[in-house]
């Protein structure tokens, strides 16, 4: 499966030290105005070598497009694009050809594939979500035209969190650092430990809170394609996630419920709700709230220190892998985030339009 979407469907290709990564967008529709420069300023924020926090490799990452579109606007064909890779480091990965990394992909993929592309994990890089960022700035585009405004930031990193909701932060700092935290002094904490995971040529995790203004009531289906269920799906696609949870989460399995049902209340724009633990989405389907979620990713696997495992011929060895690598996934993972909920919720717009006469 390297298609996501029903209407608005990308399928992407591509391996981390291949020629490049691209992707098919089908079902886009027509006569939307393409901002190029918006689009390239999504991948800039995904793109490595980006701060002191970030892997090393250089990329300019720049997108070229080769079909479907025509006098900056799109044509309601296929939209076809690539990324070239440049600064591959291939011989780094070339004492890892026959050993299996621990917490990779390395493993699984052999055993389904029955072989595997070394070369820094090759399909199962985390660089093929240049695909989804590209996609997802077109589909950003069409929801700024319906008033509908995607915000991603980190949440937290290993121990170190943003205590605060996200109605309480002014989410325009966020871009002011290079976490992509918009507090400023949580962010410095989160710098010092990202910084001192290097040092040990370590990695940390964390979470990264997502929140989508103004998408209108009516979104989503009933039953297999509910809202929240897609947007979980999204997530649990990108490299390195873990989980994820929408409105109260975890956190409000110790609520009564009366404590956590969202009493309806009449407002100046209409019918609204006097709390939001819904998360925007209730029975599936949005309810005009803001629709808000936390995704939680793991500690990126690659540690450039040595560690023990075992080879295709099940004999253990030792391994020091070499190569460029992030030692935290959050800061560059916030647009990755941005681009797959706005592929969600652009395709369940296209869904919504379906179901009306």
């Amino acid at each position: 499966m390297n298609t996501f979407g029903k209407i608005f469907r990308l399928t992407s290709f591509g391996e981390s030290h291949g020629k490049g990564i691209g992707g098919i967008i089908d079902g886009c529709p027509a006569g939307v105005e393409l901002d190029m420069g918006f689009i390239q300023h999504q991948l800039d924020r995904r793109k490595p070598g980006q701060s002191k926090i970030t892997t090393q490799r250089k990329e300019p990452d720049s997108v070229e497009f080769l079909s479907g579109v025509f006098e900056g606007k799109t044509q309601g064909t296929p939209i076809a694009f690539a990324v070239w890779n440049k600064d591959q480091h291939s011989n780094d990965y070339n004492d890892l050809k026959d050993v299996f990394r621990p917490s990779h992909a390395d493993f699984t993929y052999t055993k389904k594939y029955g072989t595997r592309d070394h070369r820094g994990g090759g399909r199962s890089s985390a660089r093929e979500t240049i695909a989804r960022v590209v996609a997802g700035a077109i589909a950003k585009l069409i929801l700024q035209q319906l008033g509908i405004t995607i915000q991603a930031y980190v949440s937290s990193v290993g121990r170190i969190s943003l205590n605060k909701p996200y109605t309480g932060l002014d989410l325009s700092k966020t871009e002011d650092n290079i976490v992509r935290c918009p507090d400023a002094e949580v962010a410095r904490q989160m710098i010092k430990s990202i910084e001192q995971a290097g040092k040990n040529h370590d990695t940390v995790g964390g979470t990264i809170t997502a929140v989508a203004k103004g998408v209108p009531a009516g979104w989503g289906e009933p039953v297999f394609a509910k809202l929240h269920a897609d947007l979980g799906c999204a997530m649990l696609g990108i490299n390195a996630v873990k989980g994820f949870e929408y409105g109260s989460g975890f956190e409000g399995t110790k609520l009564s419920g009366s404590e956590h049902n969202d009493v309806f209340i009449r407002s100046k724009d209409g019918i609204k709700t006097k709390t939001n633990n819904s998360g925007g989405i209730q029975g599936g389907i949005s309810n005009g709230e803001d629709i808000y979620f936390k995704v939680a990713f793991k500690p990126i696997a690659t540690l450039l220190k040595e560690q023990q495992t075992v080879n295709h011929v099940e004999n253990e060895v030792t391994i020091n892998p070499k190569g460029r690598h992030d030692p935290c996934v959050l800061p560059r993972a916030v647009p990755i985030v941005e681009a797959m909920a706005s592929l969600v919720l652009v395709d369940h717009f296209l869904m919504n339009k379906t179901n009306k006469i």
